[in-house]
């Protein structure tokens, strides 16, 4: 003997096209390009004014060490 099968209907959603997705983005789908594109303008900036490297470390090679000897 068969039980009877119960379906639950989903509310239906407006869309904007019948077969596209919705094109509402989060809030860091463009923050995150942009910090992104940002950092890489200020290590652009910063690139005019290199220098040879001398015996003694620069300040970002000081905190990528530090950041890792803290990590592992």
């Amino acid at each position: 003997m068969s039980a009877p099968m119960h379906t639950r209907s989903l509310p239906s959603r407006p869309r904007a096209h019948a077969t596209g997705a919705s094109t509402r983005l989060h809030w860091w789908a463009l923050a995150l390009p942009a910090l992104a594109f940002g950092l890489l303008m200020l290590l652009l900036a910063g690139s005019a004014e290199a220098h040879a490297a001398t015996g003694e470390a620069s300040g970002l090679v000081q905190v990528t060490e530090a950041l890792l000897r803290a990590v592992g």
